[in-house]
């Protein structure tokens, strides 16, 4: 709702400067541009995307999910607790923070949703706060990545000549970021906040 407000003043404005500074052919032409430029790129982005969503599917679907999740138990039981006991949890969250790791945000928000109702409902059962939740959106937030998959999907469809030569930055961007929410959350928790 607010972007559609936020866009709504930007082309009001464009198309008032643009009446009066006499240039509406240059912004006639602009948005045509724009606008075609913006389908080419998601056109060349949106395979990449489909063939990881596609293989996140499989993945759930084979039951490598569930081996995912096993594998990730430690670190899940690390970070959530006794929540990592729940097969259904434990399996969501692995998926997420699988999908995170590919840089498939868009994979990832399924997996999120289930692992957030699926954590909020064990919370309630046993009638404390739903911790797991919120360190849940902290992690899928800050989202460690190792492979950018949508960005480098995006810099390939702009023309980048090696869309992956980002990899060193993100990582050690998305380990902070990660180790700083995490920390965070934890700080927050023991001060009852949380």
């Amino acid at each position: 709702m607010l972007m559609s407000r936020v866009l709504a003043v930007l082309t009001a404005l464009a198309l008032l400067f643009g009446l009066l500074t006499g240039r509406m052919p240059q912004v006639s032409q602009a948005t045509v541009s724009g606008a075609e430029e913006a389908v080419r790129l998601l056109l060349r982005i949106g395979g990449t995307l489909c063939l990881w969503n596609g293989l996140m599917e499989v993945m759930t679907r084979s039951g490598l999910a569930h081996r995912v999740a096993r594998w990730l138990t430690p670190l899940i039981r690390l970070l959530f607790g006794s929540c990592a006991d729940d097969r259904e949890a434990s399996a969501a969250i692995a998926q997420n923070m699988a999908a995170n790791l590919l840089g498939l945000g868009s994979a990832a928000t399924p997996a999120g949703l289930r692992a957030a109702k699926r954590l909020r409902d064990l919370s309630d059962r046993q009638g404390r706060p739903p911790h797991g939740v919120f360190l849940l959106i902290v992690l899928n937030t800050a989202s460690l990545q190792l492979l950018p998959t949508t960005v480098a999907a995006v810099r390939a469809g702009l023309g980048s000549a090696q869309p992956y030569d980002i990899l060193p930055a993100v990582w050690l961007s998305s380990a902070l970021s990660v180790t700083a929410g995490v920390l965070a959350a934890r700080v927050m928790r023991g001060g009852g906040r949380l």
